[in-house]
Order: structure tokens, then sequence, then C-alpha cells
């Protein structure tokens, strides 16, 4: 039963314009059923009631001609045609007559054939009918086979037997019908006019409706996650007095809240940015003389105390690690900015087997693999910042699986498009840090020790320079398998057009960021085969050793 109602719900109209007018018509249609019946029982019940009236007019005369016919028969003289007659004589029908029409040249009807046969015509139900007809009993209608519907009425007769004197209905069901079909004819028309003109007026009513619709659609479709935004739409009709005033009045007050937090909201942004920009501009020269200081001390040729040589080492390996950060701070502060990018042609060919070369010589513990088409793959960007996407996507598969687990760096090309992928499999993303992997300072690790060295920039950077230039990043995890995949415009084939755009710039807001994995007790899965690092062409017989 449920899925025919679903059915049902599911044809039944959506607009509120359909609504109403289907509404206004199936009101209408009941409407003017009501009337129709209404009509129609009325006439009948009227004529019904001039038929009685000539039955009581009538009396008996022409059933009482039965008793005692003449030699040409029972005395139809004054009857209209039609008119009926029997005779009942202990219950039972002994005698029956109709008058029939008027031949020409004749002023008085005539019956239709004399008393035998006419009691012949009568079947066993209709004799059952008029026997129990009682003298001085209401008028009644009784259906006669063969002749139709008749108003019958019965008197007593002289002989102690029953007479039956009946009109047919025939007329006034032709009246009826009549009067039916007309009212249907007009009801139709009525129902036609009545939908045009009710569709052009719901039309003509909901068109403030529609434009309050319209102008939420305009401010749906603006850009409202980051950036300055504006919100000049507003809704024009605004009359309290209306309802729909009532609605667009509300949503213009709504807009202006929304355009308010915006704004604020992109101030906040604006000082956030400039202060990490100021305040990663300004680190740079003290850590860099901390890290001088430290060298320098180092570097002391007189006997330094093994306690003083490690503090200085790790003095040295934290500035080191602390100018890294404030140089990723300074680069996310540019990009969001809008910084142009250098634009020119880079070879992703060259600048994958660089940095596969490079993350081997980082973890040689780790097996990798490189899958590069035959010809070179060349775009429009930036060679430090895409080799730094690289860097990145790479590192982070290596801080963030166990020694063993296999790399695969793949380069190719698709419809208007280059894709480069990072593939490994190691333990996997989580499901609720895979939603924010790309967020800034979330990490896999969320202990403070910071025992894989992430510093929660390094995806975010990576998300940052892809959308300079262009382009997209995702990531798909599952245990045992990980790959993050980044998509750029192909110039060759149309794309993008040249390239990055230079007033492009990353998403902006806090939120933009990376994020690395971890097991329940930082990288721990099993290690793979030995470490090795192939390169790989589709086309090509088998694999080969990288340079």
């Amino acid at each position: 039963m449920r899925r025919p109602r679903i059915r049902l719900l599911a044809r039944l109209p959506r607009t509120l314009r359909a609504r109403l007018i289907a509404g206004l018509l199936v009101l209408l249609a009941l409407v003017f059923t009501g009337i129709g019946v209404a009509t129609t029982t009325a006439l009948r019940h009227f004529l019904a009631g001039q038929v009685d009236e000539r039955l009581q007019s009538a009396g008996g005369r022409y059933a009482a001609s039965l008793e005692h016919p003449g030699a040409g028969g029972a005395d139809s003289r004054g009857q209209a045609p039609g008119t009926f007659a029997a005779r009942l004589v202990n219950g039972t029908v002994t005698q029956a007559a109709v008058v029939a029409g008027i031949p020409p040249g004749d002023d008085d009807p005539v019956p239709t054939a004399d008393t035998g046969d006419d009691l012949a015509h009568l079947s066993a139900r209709d004799r059952d009918r008029l026997a129990g007809l009682a003298a001085g009993a209401a008028p009644r209608t009784v259906q006669l086979s063969g002749l139709g519907n008749y108003r019958v009425a019965a008197v007593a007769g002289r002989d102690g037997d029953v007479l039956v004197t009946g009109l047919p209905l025939h007329p006034v069901d032709e009246t009826v019908q009549r009067l039916g079909a007309i009212e249907a004819l007009v009801f139709a028309v009525g129902l036609t006019v009545a939908g045009t003109a009710g569709a052009l007026w719901v039309r003509i009513s909901l068109r403030p409706l529609e434009r309050v619709a319209d102008a939420a659609d305009r401010v749906g479709a603006l850009p409202l996650a980051s950036g300055a935004v504006a919100l000049p739409v507003r809704v024009p009709d605004d009359d309290p007095r209306t309802e729909v005033g009532r609605v667009g009045l509300a949503l213009n007050r709504m807009l202006g809240h929304v355009e308010d937090a915006l704004t604020r909201r992109q101030n906040v942004e604006e000082r956030l940015r400039a202060f990490a920009a100021d305040a990663s501009h300004e680190l740079r020269t003290p850590v860099a003389a901390v890290r001088g200081h430290a060298e320098l001390a180092l570097r002391h040729p007189g006997p330094v105390p093994a306690p003083v040589r490690h503090s200085l080492r790790r003095i040295d390996a934290e500035s080191q690690r602390m100018g890294a950060i404030v140089e990723d701070l300074l680069l996310l502060a540019r990009l969001d900015a809008g910084r142009p990018l250098a634009v020119a042609e880079v070879d992703l060919t060259r600048v994958a087997l660089d940095g596969l070369t490079d993350a081997r010589a980082a973890g040689s513990g780790h097996r990798w693999r490189l899958e590069l088409p035959e010809d070179p793959v060349l775009v429009a960007g930036d060679a430090d910042r895409l080799a730094q996407v690289v860097a990145n996507l790479l590192a982070n598969a290596r801080t963030h699986t166990p020694e063993g687990t296999e790399v695969t760096l793949r380069l190719e090309r698709l419809a208007g498009r280059t894709a480069l992928s990072v593939a490994d499999t190691g333990p996997g993303i989580e499901p609720e840090l895979a939603e924010r992997v790309f967020e800034r300072f979330v990490r896999g690790d969320r202990a403070r020790s910071r025992r894989t060295g992430s510093t929660g920039l390094g995806l975010a950077i990576v998300r940052a320079v892809v959308a300079a230039h262009g382009g997209t990043v995702a990531v798909t995890s599952r245990p045992g398998r990980t790959v993050f995949t980044v998509l750029l415009p192909d110039p060759a084939a149309g794309g993008n057009g040249s390239g990055p755009d230079p007033a492009a710039a990353a998403p902006t807001g806090p939120e933009t960021a990376s994020a690395a994995r971890s097991g329940p007790e930082g990288p721990s899965r099993a290690a793979a085969p030995d470490p090795a690092q192939e390169v790989t062409s589709p086309r090509a017989p088998g694999p080969r050793p990288a340079p």
C-alpha cells in the first residue's frame, strides 16, 4: 500500500502555482458537480410530480375499460401515447394494454394491441412488480421489460379488482439527460475559462514571491566561502502589510546581517594574513641570527663541554625547523594575498624525477616507484612551486608510513588536464581526518612531541599552490591504499588557457591546511618487500632503473 501512495504523491504538483491552480480546478469541479446533481435531481422530482398529477387527473378510466371492453377493445380515447393499463384480480395480472401513437388522420390514440398480446409481452418479473401494487397507494416507479420506466398508480375497480394506470418516464429521463449534457458542456467550458483565468491571476499574484525566490537564488550563487563579499541583492517587495512583503522585508534584513558578518570576517582574515606575513617576515631575521650563532659556537676550535655541544646542536636543529615553518607561513601568506606566480613552461617529467630522487635519498627504507609517459609532460606554471608540491606530497608519504612501504609517483595526461598522483601502501588516513587533511596545522600525530616532525603546513601549501595554478587536489584513502591526486590544466589541450591565473590565489581563511597520517602508535604497519626505486612507462616493456 505504501508504494502506490508514494507514486501518487510523486505525481502531485510540486510548485505552489501548480498546486493553487489544481486546487482551484478541483474545487470548481466539485462545486459544478454538486450543482449538476442538485439541478438534475430537482428537475426529475418536479417532472415526476407532474406525471403524478396527470395520473391522478386521469384516474383509472383507461384501466377501467379493461373490465368491460367494447367491440374494439379497451377504450383509449383521451389517453396520452404510451399510457399503460393493467387489471389485477386477486394479485394476478389478467389484462394489460398500452396506448400507441397517433396514426395519420386520427385524433385519438389507439391501443398497441389487444389485451392478450400485451399480457404476453409482460415478463414474470413485470407481473410480480405489478402484483405488489395496492389500491390507493402513492404513485411509484416500476420498470417494465421492453417498455422502460413507468410511473404507476392503482385504484380499486368495480368488480373487486385493482386497476393500474401508468405513464412513461422516458420524456422525464430524456429531459434530465439533456439538462445533464448541457450542464456538462457548460461546466467544461467554465472549468477551462476558470483554469485559464486562474492561472493568469495566480501568476500575477505570485510574482512578488518569485522575485523573493530569484533573490534567494542569486544570493545562493554568490561565492560566500572566502574573499571580500558584497551582497547587492535585495528584494523589492517589502510591504509589511502583505505576507510576501513580510518575507521580503525579513530576507532583506537577514541579507544585511549576513553582509555585515561577511565583512567582519573578511576584515579579520585580512588582519590575520597581514599578521602572519609580518610575523613570518620579522621572524626570519632573528631565526637566522640564532642559527648563525649556534653554528659559530659549534665551530669553536677550543674544547666545548658535551652538554653544551648537545644544546647547541639542538638549538641549530630547532632553528632550522622554525625557519622552515616561517618560510611555509610566509609562502601561504603570499598566496593568500594573491601574489602572482611565475608563468613559464615546466617539464613535470623532470620535476617528478628530481623529486623522487630527493625522496629516495631522504627515505631509503621505503620502496619508491615512478611511472611516467613516454613523452615529456609540459605545463604552464611556476617550476619552483610545482617542485615544492611534489616534494611535499612525497615527504608526507615518507613521514607518515612505515619503512618498506611502496610509494608510487605517477604522471599522466587526461582529457584537457595533467594528473600527478602519489600513492602509497601505508596505514591510510582516518576518515574524520581525511575530511580536514588539507587544513592548516592539522596533523595525524596530535601529540605535542611531534615524533613525525610534521608542522601541518605541507599539504596546505600543496592545495594553495595547486589552486593558484588553476588546478585541484584530492585524496582517497583506505587501509593499504592512499592516493593524493593533483589535476593541472593542460594548455596543449585547451585546459585553462596559458596556465595559472596571475591574479588567482589559494583559498583564503584560516581553515586551509595540511594533515598527516598515523596509526594509534604513530606509523606502525608491517614493512613491505626490500626497498627499491623503479621507473616505469605505460608503453615500456618493463621497469627500468631510475637515474
